[in-house]
């Protein structure tokens, strides 16, 4: 590729690049010497499941892979102890040591359905801010000052709202900025939330000699809801690791115009292309549900194989599109000891919802049936005298087989 054409690559999808001119000349001077650039992005294990939203990001690390540059898949350890606080209005609870090798683990094991594994680096923070002693952690605090740290957003707004701050909390963007220092970082990749952090990086950089970093930063991918950024907690996520019908499902439930978002942060198109199958769209000459399924095959044969994407997309035709049951479903055997069970407390004890809350929506909205019977009244309860063992759906896509004992 020509720099123009790496360039054009690499910020698709991008909402703000610190500076393009700056990205234009060290692609150009790796291209010349043929020293690859230094590309870190650094998670916090904060939960053991990534989904797509995780994926923006891992996606651009991949493009940077694709032009033969050195990414680091930074796992902050240490950083997820402190608690990032961009996007929070209130203290967050640090994570305990166990937790975060924990969720570290399922990381790694993850991230390899779209980067390399040969050309990608995992490393862990606490290596080297762990190590930190007392000076030394004094002499970089001594290197920012906290009028320009209260400048921040999150900060600024928590301060007039009087919620409180703690001095843990004001570590975080050093923490984070010495990460690249000590990587030596060309390239900082990173969320919209985490500008105020990529920006201190570049300060402490030149306050270490080095030469700053560039910063790529991606916009947070909005959930299925279209309205929120995607989340597990509000459920409106699609998790890497779910089943390729789930996945496959849950991306043909946005909406036609969140599509092409979609598209554009989360496949490996140009923007041209992109661009291309909209015009086809807007056209006629392609149906707007074909080019939603060709998304949602896409994300299976990412995090899967095309050939699970194939199975899912049948599956969705037969069970969602043409109301059949699917011919294999799980079996989940409950207890209840002869007494009758609500239906709410069933559908969140089998995991068909993430939450009771979730499941009484579901009920209301007449989202739930049994044995092919809808059921609307949340206070509903299966006694098992009578009925012992049934089909039970939760949504369009979501199937058990209850057995109660």
């Amino acid at each position: 590729m020509t720099i123009e054409e790496q360039i054009a690559y690499l910020v698709k999808g991008a909402t703000e690049v610190i500076s393009e001119e700056e990205l234009r000349r060290k692609l150009k001077k790796s291209q010349e010497t043929g020293h690859e650039l230094t590309v870190k992005v650094g998670f916090d294990p904060t939960a053991p499941d990534l989904h797509v939203g995780h994926t923006v990001l891992i996606r651009k690390m991949k493009h940077f892979q694709d032009l033969g540059h050195r990414v680091i898949f930074l796992i902050g350890d240490f950083t997820g102890r402190i608690g990032d606080p961009s996007g929070r209005n209130k203290t967050r609870p640090p994570l305990t040591q166990e937790e975060v090798l924990a969720n570290a683990k399922t990381y790694k094991e993850q991230v390899f359905k779209i980067l390399n594994p040969e050309k990608t680096v995992i490393d862990f923070n606490n290596r080297w801010l762990g190590s930190l002693s007392s000076e030394e952690w004094i002499q970089l605090c001594g290197k920012y000052t906290v009028a320009r740290m209260l400048e921040r957003d999150d900060f600024e707004k928590r301060l007039t709202a009087q919620h409180p701050i703690s001095i843990h909390e004001l570590l975080y963007p050093l923490a984070q900025a010495y990460d690249s220092v000590y990587l030596k970082a060309d390239v900082e990749l990173g969320g919209t939330d985490q500008k105020f952090n990529l920006l201190v990086g570049r300060d402490i950089q030149r306050e270490f000699g080095q030469q700053p970093q560039i910063l790529l930063m991606t916009p947070l991918l909005e959930g299925l809801d279209g309205v929120d950024k995607m989340s597990k907690s509000l459920g409106n996520h699609i998790g890497i690791n779910e089943p390729p019908q789930e996945i496959y499902g849950k991306a043909m439930s946005v909406s036609d115009q969140q599509m092409w978002h979609y598209y554009e942060l989360l496949t490996d198109l140009s923007a041209g292309q992109v661009q291309k199958l909209k015009s086809e769209v807007e056209s006629g000459s392609l149906h707007p549900m074909q080019a939603k399924s060709d998304l949602a095959c896409g994300l299976v044969s990412d995090f899967y194989s095309e050939a699970a994407a194939r199975e899912a997309k049948e599956y969705f035709s037969r069970v969602v599109q043409q109301g059949e049951e699917p011919q294999e479903m799980p079996t989940f055997p409950v207890r209840c000891s002869g007494k009758a069970v609500g239906l709410v407390d069933l559908i969140a004890q089998v995991d068909l919802a993430p939450s009771k809350s979730e499941a009484r929506r579901l009920i209301r909205q007449g989202a739930v049936s049994i044995d092919g019977e809808k059921i609307q009244e949340p206070t509903h309860k299966v006694d098992p005298s009578e009925k012992e063992s049934f089909v039970l759906r939760v949504g369009r896509r979501r199937f058990g087989r209850i057995r109660l004992e």
